[in-house]
């Protein structure tokens, strides 16, 4: 019994020495067997793009002013009172359309004046005409002197005058009552009105009566470098229509798109900087006359180059460079040439091919060699897949990038 006793005790201490902890996992205190390494280990994780063929812009940015084609401020062509405004101030008005109207009746009793003399004067015309026939009669007859003939010829000569003065102070008249009725010359937006009614106006006042503005289509002139303008005379010699970006002051946000209509004839010699004219279609009013913009002058467009994004270019004091992911997970720093950049996208004229993979995200952790566990973004490419190797499946796709000045 005694016996029996001291073995089970002895059992019992054993098991509990071979025993692992409660509640271990016997499967994680395994050794990872021969060849094989723990997961993850001795690699940085990064996020990459690859890169790729596509066309980039090249643009050629300058600061610009909203400027209208055509401005015209209205001013009294007669003297008298302002008795009617037949506008709103900032309604859009069109060409031949009724805006101000000055009294007319001083001109009305000028015009019935000279009405009246000319009826006068045309009957003495009529009336020596006749006596200008009777005369020559007369003459031949040997009745009347030659010198009474030729003195009746004269007074015919000068009704005559008489009368083509009546008619040019009725036409003047006329056209004093066309100015007292004032129309649009041009379609555009007015401005406030700077003359009430009730005041006397006059046709010597320095002022005008009103302001319009052409706002559809509308202009933005804006300054390109003299370095630029060789490239430009070339497109436009070719006939080539350049499109012009016009945008916000902080480049947010694209206003409106356009053309390059003409270049100035000089260049000021104070800012080494030419004036060009773009015109913008503006039905929405998105432009306004003398607003800042920022405008981009669209000069060509790189065709089958090689893109990568910029967050993905690192720079220091000697080169510009990318971390390449090679087909065994490590990276190596390759010197890169870069050209336009545009956006988010940057060309690469040397260094790089279609399809090469580079870090985009956790380059601070890199150095030449160090193993890399890879990942592609799906933010720029709702299509494209995560991957831990180079070679995994899956279009890469960069995130918004960051822009490197």
């Amino acid at each position: 019994m005694l016996l029996a006793l001291v073995a089970a005790g002895a059992y019992y201490f054993w098991s509990r020495q071979k025993a692992p902890p409660s509640g271990a996992n016997p499967a994680a205190t395994a050794a990872p067997g021969p060849g094989q390494r723990p997961r993850g280990a001795g690699q940085v994780r990064v996020v990459a793009a690859k890169a790729r063929k596509g066309s980039i812009p090249v643009y050629f940015a300058g600061l610009g002013a909203v400027t209208p084609i055509y401005t015209v401020t209205l001013k009294s062509r007669v003297d008298g009172e302002l008795m009617q405004i037949n506008y709103k101030e900032g309604e859009i008005v069109h060409k031949g359309d009724s805006l101000v109207l000055i009294d007319p009746r001083p001109y009305e009793v000028q015009l019935t004046q000279a009405e009246g003399q000319l009826i006068r004067d045309q009957a003495l015309l009529e009336n020596a005409k006749i006596d200008l026939a009777r005369y020559k009669t007369l003459l031949a007859q040997n009745a009347v002197p030659e010198q009474q003939l030729v003195t009746q010829q004269a007074l015919v000569t000068q009704d005559e005058g008489i009368v083509k003065t009546d008619q040019g102070v009725i036409d003047n008249a006329k056209l004093n009552l066309v100015y007292c009725h004032i129309n649009a010359p041009i379609t555009g937006r007015i401005g406030l009105r700077l003359v009430d009614p009730g005041n006397i106006v006059h046709a010597t006042d320095a002022n005008g009566l009103l302001v319009i503005t052409q706002v559809d289509p509308i202009s933005v002139i804006f300054t390109l470098a003299e370095d630029q303008l060789p490239v430009v005379l070339q497109k436009l010699r070719a006939h080539q229509t350049l499109k012009v970006d016009a945008y916000d002051r902080n480049l947010n946000t694209k206003l409106a798109q356009g053309t390059l209509t003409t270049l100035d004839n000089q260049i000021d010699q104070t800012t080494g900087t030419l004036k060009l004219r773009a015109s913008f279609p503006n039905r929405n009013n998105v432009l306004f006359p003398n607003q800042f913009v920022n405008a981009r002058l669209l000069v060509q467009v790189n065709q089958n180059v090689t893109l990568v994004p910029t967050a993905t270019i690192q720079r220091n004091s000697q080169s510009t460079y990318v971390f390449l992911v090679k087909p065994d997970s490590s990276v190596t720093v390759r010197p890169i040439t870069v050209g336009t950049t545009e956006g988010d996208d940057a060309e690469v004229v040397s260094g790089l091919q279609p399809g090469d993979v580079i870090v985009m995200t956790g380059v601070d952790k890199l150095q030449e060699g160090t193993k890399v566990s890879v990942s592609f973004s799906t933010d720029a490419n709702s299509g494209a897949t995560q991957a831990n190797s180079p070679g995994a499946p899956g279009k890469p796709a960069a995130p918004a990038a960051r822009k490197h000045k």
